[in-house]
């Protein structure tokens, strides 16, 4: 078993803790995820350019970087080096047991043309969808590593997320689906318009030591079990983290929940949205996420942001963090939106199935500096409450001050936070502890229902047809 592995698995502990048994397990799940995790041992040690690889940044080098991979793969196991050069690529798989070693001045480029990252199944905003494959991928295999002190660059030549042209979902820089046991160490990316990381699907997952810079979000982890993200540096101009289970009833029915994510000493800058978003795409449910000693130096909106809708059903449960610094945001520290974030999915989870179930949220030990808004959380479903919401040893500066709504059992402590506008809490339908001198808010204005779809959905269907 590879240390990456054993590092994550001792994040499995964590199912079905409640969140007092999670706290205990802080400091042994921490020392988990600060051991530095082993690439596969290699059997192989291949140049590429022993394959024909010029690595010159102009002559394509596909070919040769994907026949050295495939080398490393049918052998059993090894490493690829990408040393000395740029080397311009389309699409690349990495097999099982095999690495990609990217050394430090190297750099893996994505070509320009469209036409080198072949048109699949992609996973894209929680539905599967066609689109181009991601520049360097791995699909249904398992031990799998990039790493190294080199550099991964997208093409600038490719604008925007999508083809207005065809509609097809443009490349990520990597993307993993149904890999088992992955590292991405040590490597700088730098992505266009694109989404940077997207792992689907995967288990046992180590981001270290990155730094991610991109036109568009950072690492997206979209249906994952057993993550940790350590030590990385984020410069996006979208969320940097992102957690994601699918959307509508697609998600729902694959019911692949994101699960155990520990996110530790990360520095986070934003440029659009958040530091870290958690939905809108929820309709596999996101439980046991841990959050601890990082700095949220710049977001354009809220530094945490939770988020889903009625017709995304599932739960939205377990999320602790803790040891944040938040400065430079243009919302505020912390906002839950459930009632409207993110457009409705075709075929929505209807009914009150479709309203998320969201419980047991816990911030602490936070230090705020001139926030505009210290918490926004009142677009809250009052048939379906938050249940669980603790605020503790929160300090610091803050234009306005907390707006809740609709939570059950909330435990607010240890707020010490200099508000420059109104009263430090307004509150309307909030039970719980450290709630008195409240200022009230109006209710909650109750969204209309979701209906069920006509014809009803089954699993593959796409514009109101089976595929």
């Amino acid at each position: 078993m590879s240390a990456n592995r054993r590092a994550v698995m001792a994040l499995a502990s964590l199912g079905g803790m409640g969140l007092g048994a999670l706290a205990a397990t802080t400091r042994a799940s921490a020392a988990a995820a600060s051991r530095t995790p082993a690439p596969v041992r290699p059997a192989l040690r291949i140049d590429p350019r022993d394959l024909g690889a010029r690595g010159d940044g102009a002559t394509k080098d596909t070919q040769a970087v994907q026949a050295a991979l495939d080398r490393c793969a049918v052998f059993g196991g090894g490493e690829v080096v990408i040393a000395g050069g740029t080397f311009v690529v389309g699409a690349i798989r990495i097999g099982s047991n095999t690495t990609l070693r990217i050394e430090e001045g190297a750099t893996l480029r994505g070509s320009p043309d469209l036409a080198d990252y072949p048109v699949t199944q992609v996973r894209w905003e929680g539905r599967f969808v066609p689109g181009y494959i991601g520049l360097i991928g791995s699909q249904g295999a398992h031990d799998v590593a990039i790493t190294g002190k080199g550099s991964i660059v997208a093409t600038d030549a490719i604008k925007g997320r999508v083809q207005k042209e065809t509609g097809l979902r443009h490349p990520a820089l990597l993307e993993f689906v149904e890999v088992q046991t992955l590292s991405v160490t040590d490597v700088r990316t730098q992505q266009n318009d694109m989404w940077s990381i997207h792992p689907v699907f995967c288990d046992d997952v180590v981001f270290r030591n990155l730094v991610v810079n991109g036109g568009a979000d950072g690492i997206d982890v979209d249906s994952c079990r057993r993550v940790v993200i350590d030590r990385c540096d984020f410069d996006t101009v979208d969320d940097c983290i992102s957690l994601k289970s699918g959307r509508g009833l697609e998600g729902n029915l694959i019911a692949r929940p994101t699960e155990d994510v520990v996110i530790t000493d990360c520095v986070f800058r934003d440029h659009r949205w958040a530091c870290i978003g958690i939905g809108s795409e929820t309709s596999a449910g996101i439980r046991r996420v841990r959050v601890e000693r990082c700095k949220c130096l710049t977001a354009y909106t809220f530094a945490i942001y939770i988020k889903s809708r009625p017709g995304r059903g599932a739960f939205i449960e377990d999320i602790v963090m803790r040891d944040l610094e938040v400065s430079g945001t243009g919302g505020g520290f912390l906002r839950l939106n459930l009632l409207d974030s993110g457009k409705q999915d075709q075929f929505p989870v209807p009914g009150l199935d479709g309203v998320p179930t969201a419980r047991n949220f816990t911030f602490e030990r936070i230090k705020v500096s001139d926030v505009p808004v210290l918490v926004e959380a009142v677009n809250i479903h009052p048939d379906k409450p938050l249940d669980g919401f603790v605020l503790k040893d929160i300090t610091g500066t803050a234009g306005k001050g907390m707006s809740l709504a609709n939570i059950r059992n909330a435990n607010l402590s240890g707020i010490d936070v200099r508000v420059a506008e109104g009263l430090l809490l307004a509150a309307v339908n909030v039970t719980g502890k450290g709630l008195a001198g409240a200022a009230p808010l109006p209710p909650t204005v109750r969204p209309p229902d979701v209906a069920a779809t006509q014809p009803p959905y089954v699993l593959g269907m796409t514009s109101g047809k089976p595929n």
